[in-house]
């Protein structure tokens, strides 16, 4: 069961909340910080999570870079009062996400669908005939049954039942599960 306080022995994901904006800027101070007061051993990441889209200008497409959750920065860190005062008075952080600005440590699924941290999933984790379920992504949802593996690269061919055809899908690991029958 995730407890409900911050964790002050083990490093875990926050969410800050920042000014509309101010994102790039907050990280690029937080990394300042952990610098200038040597909190590499305290404070491990900041990430903004953003994802590729493609818009049509003009009559052209480009892949564009968006944030995927504007006004928030992620922050992997071992808790403690005063990491809470530095970061918390880092201009453009409006505080915590948590009961009164107090932090809340991100679950393990959150932090899988977020994309916060490369997970390999093991070679023998999914053979081809399983059936999977999508939990992340545009197939979110989405059930098949694995067609083909590429271990190497991470990413499984799942046929996909959509539209009343059956369709095959590149996913990555991290992005399916195996459904027990």
């Amino acid at each position: 069961m995730a407890t409900m306080v911050a964790d002050t022995e083990n490093p875990c994901w926050y969410i800050l909340h920042t000014y509309s904006g101010y994102e790039a800027m907050v990280k690029d101070s937080l990394e300042r910080l952990i610098e200038n007061n040597n909190l590499q051993n305290m404070i491990f990441d900041v990430k903004i999570p953003m994802e590729q889209t493609i818009e049509e200008k003009n009559g052209k497409r480009k892949v564009v870079e968006r944030k995927l959750l504007p006004c928030y920065v992620f922050i992997k860190m071992i808790y403690s009062n005063q990491l809470w005062y530095w970061v918390t008075n880092t201009r453009g952080v409006t505080g915590f996400v948590g009961p009164q600005g107090r932090p809340i440590p991100m679950k393990q699924d959150e932090i899988r669908k977020m994309r916060l941290e490369e997970v390999v999933v093991e070679a023998g984790a999914f053979a081809v005939g399983d059936k999977v379920g999508v939990d992340s992504g545009p197939l979110e949802g989405f059930e098949g049954v694995i067609t083909e593996l590429n271990v190497a690269a991470q990413k499984a061919k799942v046929n996909i039942q959509m539209f009343g055809r059956n369709t095959d899908v590149e996913v990555e690991f991290i992005q399916i599960r195996k459904i027990e029958e």
